[in-house]
This record gives structure tokens, sequence and C-alpha cells, in this order.
């Protein structure tokens, strides 16, 4: 089973305090375009996983022009202040072999803190980090490539 974490790439300031609308920017998009550049030739996935807010949406849309007919879960449980324990345990009931989650730190480093046993590593904007694991819980992934864009 392969699971993939991507963060977000570089977003515009809060929108009028609104931080859900959030677009990125010029550079987030380039960063974004690497990351699925990137992607497009090392997982295979089965399912997109992504955030509620439009920066991650946004970076998602990126990594789609590679796999037009995957089918995206938006999911409420990866914003950057939700409790990592509820997303790997959600994520841990999903069917699929081969998940790729985009969402946001600092949610996506505690992720990976809890399926790794390792300690708490920030993920660079636009940053991808592919794990190997029986299934997802605490303690078991192995990662296996990370990608951190030059954008």
């Amino acid at each position: 089973m392969q699971l993939t974490l991507v963060r977000h790439g570089e977003a515009a300031p809060p929108i009028n305090g609104n931080d859900s609308k959030r677009p990125l920017t010029e550079r987030g998009h380039i960063q974004a375009e690497q990351t699925a550049h990137f992607l497009k030739d090392v997982v295979a996935p089965d399912i997109f996983v992504v955030s509620t807010l439009l920066r991650a949406q946004e970076t998602l849309k990126h990594i789609q022009q590679f796999f037009p007919n995957v089918e995206v879960l938006v999911c409420d449980k990866i914003k950057p202040d939700d409790d990592a324990k509820v997303a790997v345990e959600w994520l841990s009931q999903l069917p699929f072999e081969n998940i790729v989650v985009v969402c946001h730190m600092n949610v996506v480093a505690y992720i990976e803190e809890i399926i790794t046993s390792e300690f708490f590593t920030p993920f660079s904007l636009a940053e991808a980090r592919i794990y190997d694991q029986t299934v997802i819980a605490a303690g078991l992934s192995t990662k296996l490539k990370h990608f951190v864009p030059s954008a």
C-alpha cells in the first residue's frame, strides 16, 4: 500500500480574514506543477483526498492533469489545525491501495509523525512524501521518496 502526502503550494494572504478561500500565488502554481510532474512517474493513485480549502484543491488540479480519471474525496479532517489522529483514523478506513492526500501544515507533518513514529518535520510548500505500509496505522509506514519543488 502506498500513501502520498502533499502540502499545498504557496498561497495568497487571507482575503477579508477568510483562510478557506486563499488561492495559490503564481509561485504556488509553479510549485504545484513541479510536484505534479514528479508524481506522474512515481505514483499510481486509486483515489485523491483533498482538503476543503481552495489552496489544496488548486494544488490537486495540477496533479489531476496526469490522472484525469481518478476519483476525488473532499475531506474536512485535514485542514491546518485538525487533529492528525482523527485524520489517520479516517484515512485508515479507506478501501484503496494507493492514496494521494493534498492538505496543509501542520496536520500533514503530524500525520507523518504518527504513521512513521519519527519526529515532527515540517513540509516545504508543495512538498510530496511517499510512504509504504501494509495498513495506515501508527508507526507502520516507511518513507520511500520525497520531492521539494525548486520554485
